[in-house]
């Protein structure tokens, strides 16, 4: 559990557990979202090319994770942690 707490940069096995119910909830959230989305602006399986309908939906999962990442750590009191790893998300994007 050391190698795993080490990895996660977290202190305590309940501070693993926490990390860990976040990213599930986000991972299956954004799917959901980005299903709601696209319905809103009126594109589904149905009316768009099978391609181009997966690649926007791939496409719109990133940015919805990234918000839904943040607003569900800070509702279980991880928002500083995951505000850090979003900041380094954020810095490799930047040039250099």
């Amino acid at each position: 559990m050391e190698k795993i707490r080490k990895l996660f940069k977290v202190d305590s096995n309940y501070r693993l557990f926490i990390v860990n119910i976040v990213f599930a909830i986000t991972g299956s959230l954004a799917l959901y979202m980005a299903g709601i989305l696209l319905d809103l602006i009126n594109i589904s399986i149905d009316n768009t090319n099978t391609y181009t309908y997966w690649t926007l939906r791939i496409i719109l999962i990133l940015p919805v994770y990234q918000v839904l990442l943040l607003l569900v750590g800070a509702i279980f009191g991880e928002f500083k942690y995951f505000w850090a790893m979003e900041k380094k998300i954020i810095s490799r994007f930047k040039r250099k």
